[in-house]
């Protein structure tokens, strides 16, 4: 499968979810990335109109938590989020974020991802760590 039929695949997998409902799209992934966008507007603003932390918290959790669902069999194992954390450094207030999830450990039984985000200017809005278990089905 090429990666542009890969992508649709995986957006297509995300409807009727949280991820579609703040309009979180993929648009890359690699063997060692996974990336995604997600618009700041009336979805993901908090009433001051800035982009909302729990906002940026999906985001970063939808795309380490896909990112390491491809790195198990996926007929037997599943991964599930054990822990997140997100700090918040600048705020949002239109346009675009943009995350990169990116692999610390791919163990057996856990998986940490680190999670950039950032905005249209290439400057960092958020940086996030996710841990995942790894669980049989």
């Amino acid at each position: 499968m090429n990666k542009n039929k890969a992508l649709q695949k995986l957006n297509d997998f995300q409807k009727n979810t949280i991820t579609e409902l703040l309009g979180i799209e993929i648009t890359d992934f690699g063997s060692d990335y996974f990336c995604g966008k997600m618009p700041v507007d009336h979805r993901t603003v908090q009433p001051y109109g800035l982009l909302h932390g729990g906002a940026s918290a999906v985001l970063a959790e939808s795309l380490g938590s896909i990112a390491g669902g491809m790195q198990v069999n996926r007929d037997t194992q599943t991964v599930v989020g054990v822990e997140i954390n997100c700090n918040h450094l600048r705020s949002a207030r239109d346009g675009w974020v943009y995350g990169k999830a990116t692999p610390v450990k791919i163990g057996r039984k856990i998986q940490v991802w680190n999670i950039e985000i950032k905005n249209d200017d290439g400057k960092m809005v958020a940086v996030s760590r996710l841990t995942l278990a790894v669980i049989d089905k």
